[in-house]
Order: C-alpha cells, then structure tokens, then sequence
C-alpha cells in the first residue's frame, strides 16, 4: 500500500493550505475509500485550465482507488453563489440548469475518471427539495448572522449602500449541509470557497460526523499576468480548446509565468520545470524554445503525444514561417458591409466591449492581412481571413452567399 506521504507529494507544489491534514493522513492509512467533494454551481460552465488544477489532483486520488462525487448544486444554483458577486444574481431556470449541469459532467469528464468504483454523481436537490421547512429552520440555528455577515463581500456591498438578499446569506448554509448529506471526506477547492467548504465542517461536527478535509489551492494568473484566469478577460484557456488553439493562446504567454504555468498545469517533474524557468531568463531563442516546450505538455495531458507534436508543428510552420493555418473556425457576418466591433465579437463573444475595443485601438485586427479600426465599416469580399493578434484566426463567411472555403 502506498504511505499517505508519498499519494499527497505530486499535489504538494500547487496546495496553498490543508485544514484537517493530521485526520486526512489517518484515514488514508486506514485504507479508506475517501469520498472527495467536487461541488460544482450550475451556472453557464466553461471550465478552463485554472479550474482543471483541483481535476487533475482528485483524478491522482482516484488512481488510488478513492471517489471523486461530482454534486451538482442544481437546488443551491437557484440561490446563486454570492462568492464575489457585487449584486444579488439572476434567478436561472430548471432547464437551464439541467443543460448546464451536462455541460460540467462533460467538460469535467475530460480530466477525471467516470467508472462506477471511481466516480459517483449526486445533485443536491435529492435532499433540499425534500427538507421540512423545520429541518431548515434547525440548520439556520446552528449559525449566526454575525458569522454569515463577516464575509467581506457582504461587507463590502452593505459599505457600497448594495443590497444584500435574504437568501444570499442562506447559500453557505446549504452548500456546508452538502457536505454533511454526502458525507464528504475531502474537497479540494480555490480559497475563494474557503468560507462556504469550513461551514461543511461546521455542520459535520454539530451533526455528529467526522469533518472533511479542506485543500485549498494557489491561484496561478492568467495568459496577460492578471490575477487569474476570467471568461470576461479573455485570458484563459479553455478545456474544450481545440489543440491548435490551446497551443497558439499558451504561446502568448509571458516568459515571467512559464515556471508558475509549468509546475500548475503540467505533470512535469520538478527538475523540468527549474530547466524551462532557466531557460526563459536567457530571453531570444532559448526562452521561445522553453515556452514551445510547455506548450506542447499542456496540449500533450488533454489531447495526446501526436497530437501535440502536431500542434507544435503546425504553431512552427503558421508562426515562424508566415504561413496561415490550414484550419481556422468558421464565423459568419450577416451581411456583406459590418462594423469592425460587431466583427471582432462575432469571434470573440467571450469579451466585453471594452475588451474588444482595446484590440481595436492596438491595431491587433486585420483582415487579409490590412488592419481594420473602429471608425469605419468593413467591406467583406470573397472568403476573408480575419486575425485577432498574432495567433488567432478566422475565416469569415456571409449569411446566404456559401463563401466558407473548404
């Protein structure tokens, strides 16, 4: 049998905290089957390379026998997690719901293992939706508003004259009976979840359980040196990535964060990564060469050893000598004369305005090859290219005229 030092010594170097290390060490020893929390919030899903850092450290642990339970907050998701949130969110439908919580289950499956011994999927609504209002008001009891308000993003909302919203502050309340319902062993989580994942341990002790184990994470900032990576920055990449892409995004990466991306999202060995976070401080060739190489084990660990290599050829081949790639996604204008903001958000719908106007304004959109600005219409003519920056392209086609070249 493995020690229990040796299974938590591959995820040491991206672990910023453990709570309840000496009761996790236990029953790692014991033999126990953990079962590890992955609670997820079913709003619109787009997991990224930063939410994939606690899949890839629960699917070490399930190589080791123990559980991942995926728990989808479809009730509590009705709430909506106020974590980080200036304003009360909107309320999302059952339907939609249910799409997005498929979209996690697959997106998620892209990392951890699904078989039965291994994987187990729950929703939180087996219980909430069943819970006498007496129930509910007993779990209230066993916390106070002193407690719930010391959050600082309810703080800093009441300071701003915001409102905060009755059932806001109900949403750690739930989402700590989760992990008592389901009698959680471990959840790996970003410190953002901290608050919420030490009330599971609140509830488990008063409700006569053993308490989970809390592993926190270090954030790693994003593709432009940001705090971390966001959907409305434009600076992550994506699970569902194409190969190509993830390998041209990953080599826009600033040299400074190479070590800091290599050690969070590859399997490299600690010896490789103090060799890349060398070789980037030599700057010129031997730093691009450093970047290729951490780009081709991150496209490597999702979509395989071919086919990495391939991407990396392919970055070589379009980047270094010039040329287009031979593939590019398909967008479609809605008529032949658009304006270049509406252009650039049809390739880029993940940014908000200001975002796609800074592209703009840097001069970083051309069309065949000539760049376009804010200020004046673009005349699509034949199957035009449009490139974003130096690494994204697309080839455009117009509503009715089969103008996308195969």
């Amino acid at each position: 049998m493995t020690r229990p030092l040796e299974i938590l010594k591959p995820l040491r170097r991206n672990i910023d905290s453990i709570i309840g290390e000496e009761d996790l060490l236990a029953q790692l020893a014991s033999g126990k089957s953990l079962r590890i929390k992955f609670g997820v919030d079913c709003t619109a899903p787009d997991l990224h390379l930063g939410h994939a850092v606690n899949l890839w450290m629960m699917r070490h642990l399930q190589e080791h026998g123990h559980r991942v339970v995926l728990l989808l907050g479809d009730t509590t998701t009705q709430i909506g997690d106020p974590t980080g949130k200036s304003e009360t969110r909107p309320v999302l439908s059952r339907d939609e719901i249910d799409r997005n919580a498929q979209a996690f289950i697959e997106q998620a499956s892209l990392v951890l293992r699904t078989e039965p011994d291994v994987f187990e999927l729950r929703r939180n609504s087996e219980w909430f939706d069943v819970m006498p209002v007496t129930e509910l008001l007993s779990l209230f009891s066993m916390t106070t508003v002193a407690h719930l308000m010391a959050r600082d993003m309810f703080r800093e909302r009441i300071a701003a004259g915001r409102e905060v919203a009755l059932h806001e502050l109900t949403y750690p309340v739930l989402q700590g009976y989760d992990s008592f319902a389901m009698a959680s062993d471990l959840t790996i989580v970003g410190s953002d979840q901290l608050f919420n994942e030490l009330m599971g341990r609140h509830f488990q002790q008063r409700l006569g359980a053993t308490p989970q184990t809390l592993i926190t994470t270090r954030i790693t900032p994003g593709l432009d040196g940001g705090p971390k990576q966001s959907k409305s920055l434009g600076n992550y990449v994506a699970l569902l990535d194409g190969s190509t892409e993830k390998f041209g995004k990953l080599m826009s990466l600033p040299d400074a964060l190479v070590e800091a991306w290599a050690a969070a999202y590859t399997d490299m060995a600690d010896e490789d990564i103090e060799r890349l976070a060398a070789a980037v401080t030599r700057r010129g060739a031997t730093a691009r060469d450093a970047k290729l190489e951490l780009a081709e084990a991150i496209v490597r660990r999702y979509h395989g050893n071919e086919v990495a290599s391939q991407s990396r050829q392919a970055f070589l081949s379009t980047f270094s000598e010039g040329n287009e790639p031979d593939e590019m996604p398909v967008i479609t204008a809605p008529t032949s004369s658009v304006l270049p903001l509406d252009l650039v958000r049809l390739a880029r719908p993940d940014l908000r305005n200001g975002a796609l106007r800074r592209l703009l304004i840097q001069r970083a959109v051309r069309i065949d090859g000539n760049v376009i600005l804010e200020d004046s219409r673009v005349a699509l003519e034949g199957c035009a290219v449009l490139r974003i920056g130096p690494r994204a392209w697309w080839r455009i086609g117009v509503a009715g005229e089969g103008r996308s070249k195969n």
